[in-house]
């Protein structure tokens, strides 16, 4: 496997009750790489997005993460590797946001007895400041709104340094202003070199930011289309992912659909 290679999807079914969640999916996503998987609910986005994030095996087929295949390694160690955020992560509503990001450099869900030095101290709020809520480091989780939330989720996915960044619907349930301002920071990260490869799963074009290079499109578990963005995305494929007529604008970088 090429040391570019930080996801490779070969053939992969995941298989629960007799249904198939997805169904013999392959896929590759390389270091400098900024994915983005599309598609209607129970496309299989989620269920690939965990296979990547060593949080599910496939039932058939073979997953390699970080040169990692499942089923071969040590899983949890594997994750320390991998900067997750989904809604799906029970975050505790009574620390501070700053302690939420701050306990990922344990991997821990609620801070206990472990101890920090001034340097995750300081990357903690390096990292609430890139995503614009370094002034709510000292407010409690639970009093954030859904967007504020959402940033901090993402700078505890950072605070690692990960090697694959994996966004399960950050813009989920955001206003339109908290998720243009969302939309902007992610499209500043990946345009930043320095960034891990990231894979972001939405439902919705509009929220693709710009400086994202790959698209995959799921149906029913499978692929629709994948390969550069701007080849992905397009009126016919969307209209076949989502299953009614679609027509497709691009401004200034930003994919907009409606029907037509």
């Amino acid at each position: 496997m090429s040391d570019d290679l930080v996801i490779a999807v070969d053939n992969a079914t995941v298989t629960r009750n007799g249904n198939h969640l997805i169904r013999s999916v392959s896929w590759q996503v390389e270091l400098d790489e900024r994915w983005v998987i599309l598609g209607p609910n129970g496309a299989g986005k989620t269920t690939l997005l965990n296979l990547a994030g060593a949080r599910m095996h496939p039932s058939s087929g073979t997953v390699t993460v970080l040169g990692e295949r499942l089923g071969r390694t040590n899983v949890a160690e594997l994750k320390t590797r991998v900067g997750f955020s989904s809604n799906a992560l029970r975050l505790p509503f009574e620390e501070t946001a700053r302690d939420v990001v701050l306990t990922a450099s344990w991997a821990v869900v609620g801070r206990y007895r472990e101890a920090y030095d001034t340097m995750d101290e300081g990357r903690a709020l390096a990292l609430l400041d890139q995503l614009g809520v370094a002034p709510l480091a000292d407010r409690v989780y639970g009093t954030l709104s859904e967007g504020e939330r959402k940033r901090v989720q993402i700078a505890r996915a950072l605070m690692t340094d990960p090697e694959l960044l994996l966004l399960d619907e950050p813009s989920a349930g955001l206003d339109l202003g908290a998720r243009e301002d969302l939309v902007r920071r992610l499209a500043e990260l990946a345009a930043d070199p320095d960034a891990p490869a990231t894979v972001l799963v939405t439902h919705h074009v509009e929220e693709i930011p710009p400086g994202f290079t790959h698209a995959m499109l799921m149906r029913d578990g499978g692929v629709v289309a994948q390969g550069l963005v701007h080849d992905t995305i397009t009126a016919e494929n969307l209209s076949k992912t989502f299953g009614l007529p679609l027509t497709l604008t691009t401004v200034d970088g930003r994919f907009h659909a409606q029907s037509s």
